[in-house]
């Protein structure tokens, strides 16, 4: 250690009581975070891109402060599925700290680790307050059945209206609009639920047939139109 001659010249003073750092919630805890290893819970990041085409919602799962777990979710840019790709490959095994320090191949998910790792070792996860957390692979509960990412696809022009491409439900098949031209519901199709029947054998058309659903006042529509092609 080299200090400075007016360093070396100070009369020495003696340092009061020493309380650590604030304790912070973990997986049911109060614990003074001092190393990685005092570090757990799960819980959610969102990142951006400095052009900001695209967004990255990154969930982890950290135990003693390992990285068990990591959910990329991806929007917007097609380069940024492939970096998802190479990040979950990356992230498990890894301490928040290596993590935070490590290149996560896309802009997006960079951010969203950073925005991640600060919840963290501030305590503000999910399982904060959960005695022992959650298990590894609770990540996958966000994706429900047929594991898909919660989508939100819409379009619009002030010139033609709206355009429902994708919900939570599904991919959307069609609109149903009333006499006055509103959309009162719409036809959707779960993708994961076809695909798990066409996995199993199922006729594709029975599979799509089987999963198709509809939502809101869909049957008493006097127009129905497909958002793709009208």
């Amino acid at each position: 250690m080299i200090y400075s001659s007016e360093v070396e010249r100070m009369c020495p003073v003696a340092k009061g009581a020493y309380h650590g750092p604030a304790p912070v919630p973990v997986e049911g805890k109060w614990v003074q975070v001092k190393e990685n290893k005092d570090i757990s819970g799960l819980t959610h990041g969102v990142g951006w891109c400095a052009p900001q085409q695209g967004a990255c919602k990154l969930t982890l799962n950290v135990k003693d402060g390992i990285i068990e777990e990591a959910l990329v979710e991806t929007l917007g840019c097609s380069g940024m599925t492939h970096s998802a790709a190479m990040a979950t490959e990356i992230l498990p095994g890894k301490t928040v700290l290596e993590a935070m320090n490590t290149d996560l191949v896309c802009d997006a998910i960079n951010v969203a680790m950073r925005e991640l790792f600060l919840q963290i070792i501030y305590g503000r996860t999910q399982t904060a307050y959960s005695e022992g957390g959650l298990p590894v692979g609770a990540g996958l509960e966000d994706l429900g059945k047929g594991l898909r990412s919660q989508v939100g696809t819409m379009f619009g022009t002030r010139a033609k209206g709206a355009r429902y491409l994708e919900m939570a439900e599904g991919y959307i098949t069609r609109l149903s609009l009333d006499k006055d031209s509103l959309i009162i519901g719409y036809e959707f199709v779960h993708m994961g639920k076809v695909m798990n029947a066409v996995k199993k054998g199922v006729d594709a058309n029975q599979a799509i047939k089987d999963a198709t659903g509809s939502y809101g006042r869909f049957a008493d529509g006097v127009k129905f139109i497909d958002p793709r092609e009208e």
